[in-house]
């Protein structure tokens, strides 16, 4: 397909024989006889009369649409018909889950009765799964359930995830495809598999079986979800991120929130290989993070900041003292000297709450070489310009913004939100001598996550920030199957961060890159 949006082939752009330009038709109201191809040239779509586009003085039917021209705007009013008129039916587990499923919930509360759940907690899954054998067994051959050896090691599985685990959520965290997973409710649960959303072939058994999942899931880390504290942040032993909300906030029961991280570290080459970025750009932000550049990385919810962050942390020198702070720690530096700090929530009497804002100061008092703040959120982008602007160079964020303009109004925003009494012109001052870079990331709406901007902040110019872009991401056209398709462009500009690059030997590399 052409970047017109026409096919290639007999007739098309990318045919031998050209199109004739000659077929013109005549003005409204014109004596001059109509000519014989009423469809126009074969380059250009029919355009119809006034009259016969209103329903007006003709009774002949409307002729069918040139497939060429129009089946592109067919296809956009047939997919907008599919998704007024569908109709969404609630699906249900069956088949061999549901029936291993249905067979648990006879086994479990005997097996309950002939164990020493803290004995039990002691013991690993593999050795669980051997103590466990002979007591399924023998409660099975109580209720008389006949099981073939497959059913046995599925039942076992579930049995122990039960117990030691997560439950259902077990065999999710364990599938390396999927990168998010959504509880809503007992009875529903989606998963994210290569960027597109589906329902997870799962179930809880009930309410109160997915609240006692989600408290052992916040437990491991020394929060609390309950009705009085209905939301809760924590993380996982492989690092991944969960959110908790609880009823009464959540109206269709307790919903959990897991973005799963790759256990393999990710590097900048490998999200090239992907197709977020190309070449020159990925030498750009291995120059940024080795030259101690202060980058912003902005973009939105599931749009890859946090992924992006890790990455550019694989060009920090060995020999440098880094620091995190989060809210929840998710952050996994590729350095030897690195030490990660987390928030901790106010206890039952609203006390003891330490913020992100509380721990970049005392941070300044560590001898940190750079200060990477996992999000920031609120007043504490003021204190995160104040370490970027007293030697703490290199340092690095990630925020929510939709453009490399709005984070910094963003940053702004934040700053003002505090009881900080400076006026907004130093505040945008402040800005434009701390950071360097700006990395915009998205997640396109096929899935693919994509740096689309990478643009750097010069200076002041009156009261605004003036930035320049240096490379970007352009939309082209969609493929067949729904992929989009685009091109990474280089702006040409010389980079005003060069001086930087100058300083460990990268001038050139850098320059040659970005023009």
């Amino acid at each position: 397909m052409s970047a017109f949006g026409r096919r290639n082939g007999p007739g098309g752009l990318g045919s031998g024989n050209r199109p004739a330009f000659g077929n013109a038709k005549p003005m409204k109201g014109s004596n001059a006889p109509r000519p014989s191809n009423p469809e126009g040239g074969e380059q250009f779509p029919p355009i119809p009369d006034e009259d016969t586009a209103s329903g007006e003085g003709s009774s002949s039917p409307t002729p069918a649409p040139a497939p060429s021209g129009n089946n592109r705007h067919a296809d956009a009013r047939r997919r907008l018909d599919e998704r007024s008129n569908a109709v969404h039916v609630k699906e249900e587990v069956t088949g061999f889950e549901a029936s291993v499923h249905k067979i648990k919930e006879q086994v479990l509360p005997r097996l309950l009765e002939r164990i020493d759940p803290e004995a039990a907690s002691t013991l690993t899954k593999e050795e669980l799964g051997e103590e466990f054998r002979p007591i399924i067994m023998e409660v099975l051959a109580e209720l008389k359930v006949t099981l073939n050896r497959r059913e046995q090691f599925a039942l076992e599985k579930v049995l122990i995830d039960e117990l030691l685990g997560f439950g259902p959520l077990e065999e999710l965290l364990q599938d390396p495809d999927v990168s998010d997973i959504m509880v809503n409710g007992p009875d529903q649960t989606y998963i994210e598999k290569k960027g597109k959303l589906t329902l997870a072939p799962i179930q809880f058994r009930d309410e109160q079986h997915l609240f006692q999942i989600a408290q052992r899931i916040v437990n491991q880390v020394g929060r609390r979800v309950d009705q009085t504290t209905p939301l809760a942040d924590a993380r996982l032993k492989d690092g991944s991120r969960v959110n908790v909300i609880v009823p009464p906030l959540s109206l269709r029961g307790t919903a959990i929130s897991i973005r799963k991280f790759s256990e393999k570290p990710i590097t900048i080459d490998m999200l090239k290989n992907w197709g977020s970025m190309d070449d020159k750009m990925a030498t750009a932000l291995k120059i940024a993070g080795a030259c101690r550049m202060n980058v912003v990385i902005s973009g939105g919810t599931g749009s890859g900041k946090t992924t992006m962050l890790n990455a550019l942390s694989k060009m920090i020198d060995p020999g440098e003292r880094v620091l995190t702070i989060e809210d929840a720690a998710e952050l996994r530096l590729q350095q030897p000297h690195w030490l990660p700090l987390e928030t901790r929530p106010p206890n039952l009497e609203g006390q003891g709450a330490i913020t992100i804002g509380d721990l970049v100061k005392n941070a300044l008092r560590m001898r940190p070489d750079r200060i990477i703040l996992g999000e920031i959120r609120g007043a504490e982008a003021f204190d995160l310009l104040a370490a970027m602007n007293t030697g703490h160079d290199g340092s690095m964020c990630t925020l929510h913004a939709n453009s490399p303009r709005e984070a910094l109004g963003r940053m702004e925003n934040m700053i003002l939100m505090g009881d900080i009494k400076i006026p907004k012109e130093a505040i945008s001052r402040q800005i434009a001598e701390s950071v360097d870079l700006i990395v915009q990331v998205k997640r396109l709406r096929d899935g693919s996550r994509r740096t689309t901007n990478i643009t750097e902040v010069i200076g002041m110019e009156g009261d605004v920030i003036v930035t320049q872009e240096l490379f970007k991401f352009e939309y082209m056209d969609e493929s067949e199957d729904g992929k989009i398709l685009g091109e990474f462009r280089s702006q040409g500009l010389r980079p005003y961060t060069l001086e930087k690059a100058r300083q460990f030997g990268f001038d050139q590399a850098y320059l040659e890159a970005c023009l």
